[in-house]
């Protein structure tokens, strides 16, 4: 792809011709407008304007989508023609300005009159242009040396009750969440600063059994602060963390926005543990919204260190097919010419995993670089959370060993007795 292009791909439906709405779109985001205005030169639009790649139609809908008054006044009727439309963006047009870019992409694209379904689906960066933005602070590689972590997955879980605990009752279930084996443990999206247990104190609290529990036994556990808030709320909470010992924070991508996300990269030094509760919103009509490929793009140019992709075979509405190509992107470099992946962030599954679902998850992730975060997984599993833990691991060893998890369970007593109290929820 050439340097100074952005390119991105969309799904598109009108009943007007793919081609002529593919144009509107370059034009709407770039140089153009619906009629040319004085001062837009030759020589301006040859510069700023942007281009299609390329049109490829696609079956045809019997219905639309959604409703357009504009077509409607226009008295237009179906059939509702689809298409894969690419478009390539002067990057000079955008600078390294990543709410901007966001805007650009999508934007006003979503209102245009002329479709009744348009779906941004990924986003393709030459590498120069992603090294203007942030990087990972740890990524894959950073995370594995800080928990000690080797050639399999991290293996997590959630806060449970999701709320309502106080400050000690948190702190000592992560101690007990510690000596149980965890390698990392964060709150709830719904958990960030609530009145009966304050970030201010529940910090505090949870970082002394941490860090007693690593000078006893040598061994780190990565806690995940919710610090979602507005910025600089959010930057002093990660201070706090950080004087504290602590390793990671979490924020809500969706309900911070990429501007405070990126604040908050360039303000602390700790894992960035990106979750994205909401998405569905964005993404789950497949004729409206962002894609999560090109979603996840513009969170990593923001600087996360971890991506949730939710869960194969759990509680939410994702195919294993989306969960596995969300999984995939997270390890793939962003940029088409990169070398190497020092982009790279980790795929985080969660939503309803337990012991049954790592050999799914090991396959998606095509690696052990991904974490597995397991809430009922691990705190509710009959024999307690440490054998929930030795559950986890015991089918990571049946996983990588290549036998089946009812075999491997035969001589394991945590795995079988998962298999059979989770098995029989499914």
């Amino acid at each position: 792809m050439q340097p100074d292009l952005v390119e991105a791909g969309y799904l598109i439906e009108t009943p007007l011709e793919p081609a002529a709405v593919a144009a509107v779109m370059a034009g709407e985001q770039s140089s153009g407008t619906f009629v040319r205005v004085a001062g837009e030169t030759d020589e301006l639009r040859e510069r700023a304007a942007a281009r299609v790649l390329s049109v490829e139609e696609l079956e045809p809908m019997a219905a639309p989508s959604l409703a357009s008054a504009y077509l409607e006044r226009k008295g237009a009727a179906g059939p509702w023609r689809r298409a894969r439309v690419r478009i390539a963006f002067p990057i000079a047009n955008i600078g390294a300005n990543l709410p901007t870019l966001a805007s650009t992409l999508a934007g006003n694209l979503y209102d245009l009159g002329e479709v009744t379904g348009l779906k941004l689906i990924d986003v393709c960066l030459p590498q120069g242009y992603r090294t203007r933005f942030d990087m990972p602070a740890l990524g894959v590689s950073g995370t594995r040396e800080r928990l000690g972590v080797c050639l399999r997955p991290f293996f997590g879980t959630i806060i449970k009750p999701n709320v309502g605990m106080r400050p000690n009752e948190i702190a000592d279930l992560v101690g007990l969440l510690c000596e149980a084996g965890a390698d990392f443990i964060k709150d709830d999206e719904i958990c960030a600063d609530p009145d009966h247990a304050p970030i201010a104190e529940r910090v505090p609290a949870v970082m002394a059994k941490v860090r007693a529990y690593r000078e006893r036994t040598g061994r780190d556990v990565m806690i995940a602060f919710n610090v979602t808030d507005e910025t600089d709320a959010m930057r002093r909470h990660a201070d706090l963390i950080e004087r504290e010992g602590g390793s990671c924070v979490m924020a809500s991508l969706n309900w911070c926005g990429l501007s405070a996300i990126q604040t908050l990269r360039r303000s602390t030094p700790l894992a960035l543990h990106g979750h994205r509760n909401g998405y569905g919103a964005l993404g789950r009509h497949p004729a409206l919204g962002i894609g999560y490929n090109a979603y996840q793009t513009l969170y990593r140019l923001a600087g996360v260190d971890h991506m949730h992709v939710h869960g194969i075979g759990g509680k939410f509405s994702d195919a294993a097919e989306e969960v596995e190509a969300a999984a995939r992107h997270c390890l793939a470099p962003l940029a088409r010419d990169a070398v190497g992946d020092g982009d790279a962030v980790l795929p985080v599954f969660s939503s309803g995993q337990w012991a049954g679902t790592l050999a799914r998850t090991r396959e998606a992730a095509g690696s052990p670089d991904f974490m597995f975060l397991a809430g009922g997984g691990i705190l509710a599993h009959p024999d307690g959370p440490t054998a929930g833990v030795a559950s986890l691991r015991q089918a990571w060893e049946a996983v990588a060993e290549g036998a089946s998890l009812n075999a491997a369970a035969a001589s394991r007593s945590e795995l079988a007795a998962a298999l059979a109290f989770f098995g029989a929820r499914q």
